[in-house]
Order: C-alpha cells, then structure tokens, then sequence
C-alpha cells in the first residue's frame, strides 16, 4: 500500500474511515477521558450508536461520491473505533505509529491488516515514552505543526496526548521538513476551556487559508508564527463557541472542496464565499465525543502535488 501525505488538501486517493459499530456504550463518567463525552454523560444525551451510524456512513458515501477509497477499521466488540486520525497518521511517505494513552490502544489493533501491507521502510514506531495523537499533527508542505504539552501540562491533564518528546521525534525524524510545536490550553473538566488536539483550533485549507480558533494556543510568539507563515488575510476567525463545537475540524476531499458539518452555518457560508465547494453532512452526534470529521478520517494517499 502506498502512502503520500504532503498536506490536509490535496486530492484524497486513500482514506481509512472510522466506524460507529459496537462501541461499547456509554462509558462510566470515571472513564471518559475527554470534557466533552464527560458533559453529555453528565446531560444524559451521550450519542447512541443507532445515530452515529448513519452519520459516518453518509460521509463515508460522500466520500465515495469523489472516486476515494474508503478503508474501514475490524469490527471489534466495545471498542470505540471513530476516530481513527489520532492512532497513527502520515507525512510525507511514512506511516507513524505513535505510543498513544491505555485506554485507546485496541484501536490500533484493528487497523493492523492495513499497517501489514504497508513496506517496513515506510513505517516509524517511537520509543514507548514518545507520545503523539494525530489530530495533533498537522501537515502543510515544508511544514508539519504539532500541537504539544509541556511536561507539567502533559502529565497533570488527560487531555495532553502529545509530549516534547514526540514534537522532538518528529523534527529528529523529518529533517527536511520544518517541524514547529505550538503549546495548547488544556482542561479535563471544561470543554469550552479545552484544545483537545490542534486541530480542533487549526486548520489549513486548500486555497490557502486557516480556520482558527486564537484562544486555543497558550503563547502569542505561536499566533504571530501562524500569521507570518499564511498571512493575517487569510486568517478565517472561530469564536470560543464555534471551536466548543468543532468548527475548526472539517476535511478537504481537494484543495476546493471542503467537508463540513451541515450545522455549521457560518463557517459554510464564508467558505462558499471563498470559493469553496461545501459538502455538508450530518456529524453532531459524533461531535458529543470531542471529535469531528478530520478526527474520524486517517489520510493515507492524496496526490502529489
């Protein structure tokens, strides 16, 4: 199996896409492990699978609308399989398969029949004390960000999936690319208050602009970066509401079409006005768990170009 990833929006070829099938349930609120999935425990309105389904299958459809390959993770009995973007991801022609917290390591299992057809050579596996998540990493040419905690960070929140050593592996194991870390604010408790990974707070698109969510980054140096790199014109702006929602967490099928949640109406109109083909679906139950369409998706050939 070939893998390519030079950016989040050239032309998808290959796509592995999470399910929604036997997830397990509800968990207990003591072992949810993200503010948001512990909120709408809490509410009593944690998504059922029976309405998930329909929404992974719908972009999944969608996907194969555009002439991509869907890949699917094994069906495993009470495993919670939608997100598939953090347990390894791609750049360039590498597949990382990172350390990644306890409770989501079954995950990695049963994408294991795609890891086995993939070349050796194009497979990094880190130190066991290297953790990253790949809604943390970010790809954009010569350039791939990494949202990170420091080590207090890391070690007092849950929600702090990607240490200093993985942001060093990455620049130690991509030397010719410029591999930039931006430090991320971090609850467990209030989602409003919570980066979960960068890509809940950032997002390059294929025309050349970022969805952004400023408040998410814990350093003003790490903002001006940003700026410099694609330009204050081409910042489109998220409130705090709009990032608790997941507005920053679309997907690019080309550098022109963009994925995004039907519920998100602002977001959608300025994008169109952008030039931007929006394909809207529905995904608000999947977002109860702190997750939107980039999140679900596991990127592993777009074109080169």
């Amino acid at each position: 199996m070939q893998i390519q990833i030079n950016n989040e929006y050239s032309k998808l070829k290959t796509v592995v896409l999470g399910i929604a099938n036997n997830t397990g349930g509800q968990p207990h609120l003591d072992d949810a492990y993200d503010p948001k999935t512990k909120e709408f425990i809490k509410k009593g309105i944690y998504p059922l699978e029976r309405h998930m389904i329909p929404e992974m299958e719908a972009f999944a459809q969608l996907l194969e609308n555009y002439n991509v390959e869907v890949l699917r993770p094994n069906d495993m009995v009470s495993v919670n399989q939608i997100f598939t973007r953090d347990i390894c991801f791609a750049i360039g022609d590498k597949l990382v398969i990172p350390e990644i917290i306890r409770e989501r390591k079954p995950e990695q299992v049963a994408i294991q029949k795609y890891i086995d057809i993939i070349p050796e050579e194009s497979v990094l596996k880190p130190p066991k004390t290297v953790h990253i998540e790949g809604g943390d990493v970010v790809v954009h040419g010569d350039y791939v960000f990494v949202g990170y905690s420091d080590e207090q960070d890391f070690y007092n929140f849950k929600t702090a999936r990607t240490n200093e050593e993985g942001l060093t592996f990455l620049q130690n194991s991509f030397p010719d690319k410029k591999v930039i870390g931006f430090q991320l604010k971090k609850s467990d408790y209030a989602p409003m208050e919570n980066a979960l990974h960068l890509d809940c707070c950032f997002q390059p698109l294929g025309l050349g602009h970022v969805l952004l969510f400023e408040d998410g980054f814990q350093h003003q140096s790490d903002l001006d970066q940003i700026n410099t790199i694609f330009g204050e014109d081409k910042m489109i702006k998220v409130s705090r509401d709009e990032m608790y929602n997941m507005n920053c967490n679309v997907f690019s099928i080309d550098k022109d079409v963009v994925v995004s949640e039907r519920g998100f109406i602002r977001i959608n109109e300025k994008l169109r006005s952008l030039g931007y083909t929006v394909e809207e679906v529905p995904y608000y139950q999947i977002s109860k768990q702190e997750g939107l369409l980039r999140c679900s998706t596991l990127p592993l050939l777009r074109s080169n170009d």
